[in-house]
This record gives structure tokens, sequence and C-alpha cells, in this order.
């Protein structure tokens, strides 16, 4: 690990041990004895139940990945896409953001494609991720019958603020994505202009805008771009369900929560995770203790317990089978993080 990954590790790790103490002091008369007590109590079978939606989900992106390869490798399975994204996903969470290169450099390696094409194709399958999540939770909102109902409905109005907000974000990318599809050179080589008095910056991001757009070019016609929205969008509609069954596997009326406002609490840990240590995370669970019981209102000892199940079973659940098969294939996530992250930082052949 360079010193720059220190340096973030120890900003990350103080940052978390300052959210813990506030959190905790705020709740001084948490009861571990309750916290235990609840944990023991769950329903195992809804935990197996949501750990299985969390790996079909998996092979959702798997399936989408192949999609992805099909102008270029047709002939690609989507069994060959699965044990990448397991080991990728994989070493996200035993490595923290260190791993996030390892699953398109696998897929490169596979197919014998570039790593710049499949960082392209990674960053695509961003917009996707976004905008579906986008999909699900702007539905939520605005549906009369969903967020209304929360414990305290004065939270609503800040949902609708944000659900704004992300409609005009996911709108603003998407005529982006579809400029630098149409005109990627031009938007490039403009981007290289404004940024002239810094050349470093001005070229990477120059190389960044034009990889973009390789991944773009992966998306041939409407009824792929209908494809590929309708898997995105059905696979986190499976990691909600997943969020139900591990909220349900408690049996208390206080995590009866419905899968509309779920969306919540998943938004609350995605942003929660931009902070988080290798292995043991933090930022997630934090996010999510923090909003189930501030939003729904949920007793400090269940929300903490709830937390930090969710974060095993969405997050961490991959990592028994993901290291199994990286050993099967004698891969290490070390070395491959590093063969990524210097192969990512090497310019593009001609």
């Amino acid at each position: 690990m360079d010193r720059k990954r220190i340096l973030a590790s120890v900003v990350v790790f103080l940052i978390l041990a300052l959210l813990v103490y506030l959190q905790y002091r705020h709740w001084r008369s948490f009861d571990w004895g309750t916290f235990w007590s609840q944990t023991n109590r769950i329903n195992k079978w809804h935990v197996v139940h949501g750990i299985a939606y969390i790996y079909i989900a998996y092979f959702m992106r798997a399936v989408r990945w192949k999609i992805f390869l099909k102008p270029v490798r047709p002939k690609t399975s989507v069994a060959e896409m699965v044990s990448p994204t397991l080991v990728g996903f994989t070493g996200i969470a035993v490595l923290g953001r260190a791993g996030e290169f390892i699953r398109p450099y696998l897929i490169a390696r596979r197919t014998d494609l570039s790593f710049s094409s499949q960082l392209a194709v990674w960053a695509v399958e961003r917009i996707f991720d976004i905008g579906s999540f986008a999909f699900l939770i702007v539905l939520a909102i605005f549906l009369p019958s969903a967020l209304p109902s929360i414990p305290h409905p004065e939270y609503y109005t800040r949902f609708r603020e944000a659900g704004f907000i992300l409609i005009l974000l996911v709108t603003c990318t998407t005529v982006a994505a579809f400029v630098v599809k149409r005109k990627g050179e031009a938007v490039a080589q403009w981007v290289e202009a404004r940024f002239a008095h810094l050349p470093k910056l001005a070229h990477k991001l120059g190389e960044k805008v034009r990889e973009f757009g390789m991944g773009l070019n992966t998306i041939h016609g409407g009824l792929e771009m209908l494809y590929l929205s309708a898997v995105s969008i059905g696979m986190w509609y499976l990691i909600a369900l997943a969020y139900h069954e591990v909220t349900h596997a408690y049996g208390v009326d206080a995590l009866e929560i419905p899968v509309s406002q779920l969306l919540i609490l998943m938004g609350s840990s995605m942003v929660g995770s931009m902070l988080q240590l290798p292995a043991v995370g933090g930022g997630s669970q934090m996010a999510t203790i923090a909003t189930l019981s501030s939003v729904f209102d949920v007793p400090p000892e269940l929300a903490a317990s709830c937390g930090i199940l969710l974060w095993l079973v969405t997050f961490a659940a991959v990592i028994p089978l993901g290291l199994m098969l990286a050993h099967r294939e004698g891969l290490s996530l070390r070395k491959l993080s590093a063969e990524s992250h210097r192969t990512q930082e090497q310019p593009p052949p001609a």
C-alpha cells in the first residue's frame, strides 16, 4: 500500500471514529444486552433469502456485462462473466476502493480485450446503476401511498426535493452521455483546450472522455438500451428485496418497512459507502443505522444490529465464494489490484 492509500485510510478511520463517538454519545442509554438479544433472535431463513437475492443480482450484473460485450465478443457467455464479477466484488469488499478495477481487469484478460475498453464499459455501467436506482427511488418518492406514511412525515418534503435533484442529475448525465456518444472526439478536444494550462490534467480528462465514448459505443439501438435498462432496474429491485428480507428477519413492528421506503435506506447506505475501510466498511453501516434511528424511529440497539446485518448480507456475503473462485483460478486480490491500477495509469495505445 502506497503513502496515498495509507493517508486516505487514516483519514477515513478518523472520520468514522468521530462518527461512532458522536452516535453513541447521542445514544448514552445504549444497552449492549438488548443489542445481542435482538441479534440472536433473527430468523435465519430470511437472511438466507436475502443473500440469495444478492447473488441473483450479481448474476444479473454478469448478464448486463455480457450485453455490453455483444458487439465485440458476441460468443462470450454469461457463465464466463460470473467469476470475474464475484471475484471483483470480493476485491472491493476486502480491499475497499483499491479493488474497484479488479472486475474490468479480469474481464479484459478473459475476453482478450484492452483494459481501457473494459474501464469504459465499467464507467457506462455506473450510469445504468445510477439511472436505475434513481428510477426506483423517484417512483417511491412520488407515489402517493409510499413515503408519506413514514414515521416522520416532515422528512417527506426533503425526500421530494432530493427526488427533483436526482431527476435533474440523471437528466444532465443522460444528455452528457448522448453528446459524448455523438461527438466524443470533439468533446475530448474541447476539454483538453479548456484545461490547456494544466497539461497533465487536460490529457487525462481528454482520455477519460474518449474512454467513456468507447464504452457508450457498445450500445447499439433502442432495443438493446431497453434490455440493459430492464436488467439494471430488475437488479436494483432484487437488492431492495434483500433489504426487505433482512429487516423482516427481526420480526418486530419497527422494522416492518415496505420495499418502497427501504429504497431510502439503500440510498443512505450508498452515500455512506464513500467512507469505508477495507474489509470492515464503516460508513455504510453508520449511515444505515442513523437512517433507521432518525427516519424510521427504530430503537438504537435494533438499528445497530440491523445496520450491521444489512452490510454483511448486501456487501460482505460475496466474500466466501469470491475467495474460493480466486483460489481455484490462482488469483491474488492484492496483485490484481496493483496490476489493474498500474495498467490504468499507463497511456492507452495509439
